[in-house]
Formats: structure tokens, sequence, C-alpha cells
């Protein structure tokens, strides 16, 4: 019987990539996501994979979206953290509001989704959790205090629970993306764009589907001796 995973934040950008790459390893996706109806079905229409939706910084409707899950699709034996926002701002203009929603939803999202999906796969002895980090949250990133400190926890976060999974058949691992081609990045004013490019030594911006690939390997079967770890895909900007 394929195994289940949820991909939250997957629907669009890395997270669309991660769901595709788990589907073609023969995985049944649940794709997580919080607000744009007209893109989620857009991406079910063009994918097959089925969309659900719920905030992945709100504890209760985690729970309540991995009960629905898992009544439609089966036990949940794959989770990928992708969920993510940003609300830039340097310190001094950063409001408190900027600072709780980055947390709330990039690091409380982990929390909330492995509290939700954890106990079964320890109780099946079978998991696979990766998390999605950030370069800005190795290296640090001007006008993100928010976002490098959301992303440093998942790091640790991982580092963290990989301990208490191990002995269970969880593994919990982390991938540290660099810039990549998507919507996010796209945002960036192109002089700024330029610059950032001119840093990383590969000379150009990552694919959503190389971070992809490096999620689906941590979540198969061949994986299962790889816990704890952070692999960094960024072109080596950032060698960490």
């Amino acid at each position: 019987m394929a195994r289940v995973a949820i991909v939250t934040g997957g629907t669009r950008g890395i997270g669309e990539a991660i769901s595709l790459a788990l589907k073609d390893q023969g995985v049944r996706v649940a794709a997580n996501y919080a607000g744009n109806d007209e893109k989620a079905r857009a991406f079910t229409e063009r994918n097959g994979i089925a969309a659900f939706k719920w905030d992945v910084g709100d504890f209760a409707a985690c729970a309540a979206g991995v009960k629905r899950v898992e009544e439609e699709l089966g036990p949940v034996e794959i989770l990928v953290n992708n969920a993510g926002i940003t609300r830039d701002a340097t310190l001094h203009k950063m409001t408190a509001e900027m600072w709780d929603e980055v947390i709330r939803i990039n690091l409380g999202g982990c929390f909330n989704m492995a509290h939700a999906c954890y106990p079964g796969m320890r109780s099946r002895r079978w998991g696979r959790i990766v998390n999605i980090g950030s370069i800005n949250g190795q290296a640090g990133q001007y006008g993100q205090v928010n976002y490098a400190a959301a992303k440093s926890g998942i790091h640790g976060f991982t580092k963290a629970l990989a301990q208490e999974g191990a002995r269970s058949g969880v593994t919990v691992n982390a991938v540290a993306p660099g810039y990549i081609d998507t919507d996010m990045v796209a945002a960036v004013p192109p002089e700024v764009l330029e610059k950032i490019v001119a840093k990383i030594p590969v000379g150009r911006l990552g694919q959503a589907s190389e971070i992809a690939r490096g999620v689906a390997f941590l979540c198969s079967e061949e994986a299962g001796f790889v816990t704890g770890s952070t692999l960094s895909i960024n072109g080596g900007q950032h060698m960490y």
C-alpha cells in the first residue's frame, strides 16, 4: 500500500515541486494550503493531487486537518513542513505583529504539524519528517530577523526531534534552500537580485525541482540512516 504524505504549503513553488516529486515516487500526497482557493484548484486539476486547506499556525486546525487526510487517504507516514511566509523589515521598523506572524507560521507550523503526525509514526515505528529551513536561517539576512530566527529555530527543532524519533524508526531532517527561482524570490527588486546571484558560486538561482529531489531522498526508504541532518542546497553560497 502506498505511503501517505502531507506537504504543507504544497500547492505552489517549492511545495508544488515537492508534492510532484513524492507523487512520482508512488506516494499518495495531500498538499496543504492556507488561502488561495483558485490556485489550489488549478494545482489539483494540473497534477491530480488533492489539496487540503488549513492554517498551519493554528494548533487545532492542524490536528483536524491531519485527521481529515488520514480519513480520506490513510495514515500519514511522511510530513514535509514547507509552509512559510515573509514579513520583511529592519528591526526598528518591524512590528510585533510582523514578528509574531512569521514565528507562528514558519516555526509554530512545524511544531503543530509534527505534534499531529508524530505519535502515529512512532506507534507504527516508521516515519519521515523533513523541515524546510533556509540559507538565511544559517547565515542570517539583513531585514529578516523574524524569518531568520524562525528558520534557525527549525534547524534546532529538527536536531532535537531527530533524537526523540530515532529509536522508533522516525527520521527527522531539514533541507536549507538557497535562493530559488520562485514567486517569493521574483518579488525581490532586480538590482538586489542581481547582487544576490553574483554571490552564488554556480552563478544562477536554484530550481524548485532541485530542492524537491533532495526532499524526496530524505523521505525515501533508502534514507533510514539519515536523521538530524541539514541538507544545504544553495549553489555553494553558504557552506555550513
